[in-house]
């Protein structure tokens, strides 16, 4: 109703002109839809192949993890013997057993066993939603939320420096996850 906004060109049309019109805008909206559909379904599949190099990420840092946690025990029982040594000194060292159930106490906890089971459940859950298709972006967000979740425990568990560089690059690899699957619908 304000005067200038919008100004109709109120011309005498007739049928046939008024039909053409409603033709032409029926075809060029039909057009367009189809041409972001095309789009939608070209970004789409991009955004698949990203996602996908994404997970396969983080499954290779996922098995160096694994590899790196197989030497811990070791690497652990032999700063609990340094460390012995240095405190006690002089005095006669434990015996062996006792040394063993403390490397095993410190192992149990530092064990990222169920950390890495569920880094790799999670990326056959995400290839499995990926191969889906239709909307999953949210269900591929939480698990973005639970992949970080097995990072945060992976590195919180972590006794050695080349783990916690491995969890960090894990936790990394996850936000550009993340990031990607806030475009999927």
């Amino acid at each position: 109703s304000v005067r200038g906004i919008i100004e109709g060109g109120e011309e005498a049309q007739g049928a046939d002109q008024r039909a053409a019109v409603e033709t032409a805008l029926v075809g060029a909206l039909r057009d367009a839809i189809d041409r972001l559909i095309a789009m939608r379904l070209a970004e789409g599949a991009q955004l698949a192949v990203l996602l996908s190099a994404h997970l396969e990420g983080i499954v290779r840092l996922t098995d160096a993890a694994a590899a790196a946690a197989s030497t811990q025990p070791d690497a652990l029982r032999a700063r609990l013997e340094a460390l012995l040594a240095e405190i006690l000194g002089q005095v006669p060292a434990l015996p062996p057993e006792r040394l063993a159930q403390e490397v095993a106490l410190l192992v149990s906890r530092g064990d990222i066993r169920e950390e890495i089971d569920r880094l790799r459940a999670h990326v056959e859950s995400a290839r499995a939603l990926l191969a889906e298709g239709g909307a999953v972006g949210r269900r591929l967000d939480f698990l973005c939320q639970e992949f970080n979740r097995e990072a945060n425990t992976l590195c919180s568990k972590s006794t050695d420096v080349a783990l916690t560089r491995i969890g960090l690059d894990l936790k990394a690899t996850i936000e550009q996850l993340r990031e990607q699957v806030q475009n999927v619908e």
